[in-house]
């Protein structure tokens, strides 16, 4: 028997119904250039946190202090993996990556940006062991530093092992299994280290990793950006040694210049240009969340599916925990005939919830093409209008995670306390029942908070079709329906969903 998480109440989905209601009447109506807001403000200009913040941002022990605890917690999580209890709820390996950094990454990205990258125990670990030196520069040696090949210079090889990294979690279930998420850990390392044994710079941070394109990509809508301090000095460097680096200094591996930057979307948060800087004029700001999305981020075709992909594949995410998904799997086992394993039956419905929205959209488009005043590059329009799907995916991803980080983190003293899960039981129902529903805070704040992302993304997304929109000179607000329907019809979806009874992880 499994126990589920309550859904949103019938209230809060029908102001959160209205809300969008009114967002949309208010687009059409009031047909005006809408920009996002310009607002940002750098953590440096603080009286008291400022200089602390410059200090810590020129320093390279900080962040290396910061790497190596990462990286024992991480040595951790193998072990307990490897070695610990197979009782998952018990054990470190799963509770910690599964219930708590799984769940929690994409908040952190929502506050602290692209950050986690910075003291990510798989880059640190390879760099370490190919580079071997802390932090200095130094020539590479036994590295056979090749190009990347030009076709896998996109994030479709990322979003490929996207794919495989969700079959894995919720068709083949390594989130209950300690040993195979274990497996995985180590499996990301070798990924890390020979991508840079083969490969010219950080190549498996640019092209290959999943979740450093998923936090790339939903850092857009970060309240947070590691940014110039004073832009006019960047405008008057001729040096750009955030670029080039020094002579102790790395180069940016993601071949970015930090005064000409405009999205965070490729920036790891690294801090070679902010050591390397001689003006130390790079620290963190903060920012109106839809900057990024509305006005600076550049439309590419990978992105574009990639973006549209992160909508499918977070949508699908919500789909598996409901209570009768189960059922449908086995119904679908049915029809393709009794002796097909579920596994098959899981990846053939996977592939369906990645291509129903990317139909949908690619329809959407095509009708905005044709409502269009003037003719419209299809293939333009849809990249830049895919922006729009970004809120979406972020706007249900928050509240979806914020409901497993605060039901399900309740136990996860018991198992820092006791890693391996050493002489432990499975849990009782009554435990998982109490550990559940005794959540902080209250769940009715939990319930508001999830309505309050769900606006926030539909009222973001409409923000970017208006404003793309006029970029592209579609023309009266009322041709952009088709569009607008589809971020509708994908919220709303979202929002049933949010109703339903969760299944928890384990």
């Amino acid at each position: 028997m499994e126990m589920s998480h309550p859904g949103l109440p019938d209230i809060w989905i029908w102001i959160v119904f209205l809300v969008m209601l009114i967002q949309v009447i208010h687009l059409l109506v009031v047909d005006g250039t809408i920009a996002a807001s310009r607002y940002s403000f750098s953590l440096a200009r603080l009286k008291v946190i400022g200089p602390v913040m410059k200090w810590l941002a020129v320093r390279p022990w900080p962040l290396i202090i910061l790497k190596l605890l990462v990286l024992g917690v991480f040595f951790l999580v193998i072990a307990a993996g490897l070695f610990g209890s197979v009782i998952a709820e018990r054990n470190f390996a799963t509770v910690l990556t599964w219930n708590v950094w799984w769940a929690g990454l994409v908040i952190w990205v929502f506050f602290f940006s692209s950050s986690w990258c910075a003291v990510c125990p798989w880059d640190a670990l390879a760099t370490w062991l190919v580079r071997r030196s802390w932090w200095r520069r130094r020539q590479t040696a036994g590295t056979l530093n090749l190009m990347v090949p030009r076709w896998l210079r996109n994030v479709w090889p990322a979003f490929f092992l996207f794919l495989v990294l969700t079959w894995l979690e919720l068709g083949l279930g390594i989130t209950a299994d300690p040993y195979l998420t274990a497996l995985l850990a180590l499996a990301m390392i070798v990924m890390a280290t020979l991508s840079l044994l083969i490969f010219k710079g950080k190549a498996f941070c640019h092209y290959f990793c999943p979740v450093g394109r998923t936090i790339g990509f939903y850092s857009q809508l970060s309240v947070s950006e590691l940014r110039p301090i004073n832009q006019d000095l960047c405008a008057d460097c001729s040096t750009l040694e955030c670029y080039y680096g020094t002579e102790e200094i790395e180069p940016c591996h993601m071949n970015l210049v930090m005064g000409r930057l405009q999205q965070n979307t490729y920036c790891t948060s690294c801090g070679n240009c902010s050591m390397s800087c001689p003006d130390h004029n790079i620290a963190w700001r903060l920012r109106a969340p839809s900057q990024g999305a509305i006005e600076e981020a550049r439309p590419h075709w990978d992105e574009a599916w990639f973006m549209l992909g992160l909508l499918a594949l977070t949508s699908f995410h919500g789909l598996t925990m409901l209570p009768f998904f189960e059922e449908w799997i086995s119904r679908v086992t049915v029809m393709i005939g009794s002796s097909a394993p579920i596994l098959f039956s899981f990846t053939i419905v996977l592939l369906i919830s990645l291509l129903i929205p990317w139909l949908l959209y690619a329809l959407s488009i095509w009708l905005l093409s044709l409502c269009s005043v003037r003719k419209i590059d299809y293939r333009r329009c849809f990249t830049s209008l895919a922006f729009a799907s970004l809120p979406l995916a972020f706007g249900y991803h928050l509240a979806h995670n914020l409901n497993h980080l605060l039901r399900e983190i309740s136990g996860f003293w018991s198992v820092v306390i006791n890693p391996f899960g050493t002489a432990t039981e499975p849990l009782s129902m009554l435990e998982k029942h109490m550990r559940h529903m005794s959540i902080l805070p209250a769940q009715d704040f939990l319930f508001m908070l999830q309505a309050g992302l769900m606006i926030l993304g539909f009222w973001i997304s409409l923000k970017v079709i208006q404003r793309r929109a006029k970029q592209l000179q579609i023309g009266p607000a009322w041709r952009l329906l088709p569009i607008i329907g589809f971020c509708f019809l994908i919220n709303s979806l979202h929002l049933w969903y949010l109703m339903q009874p969760m299944t928890m992880r384990m």
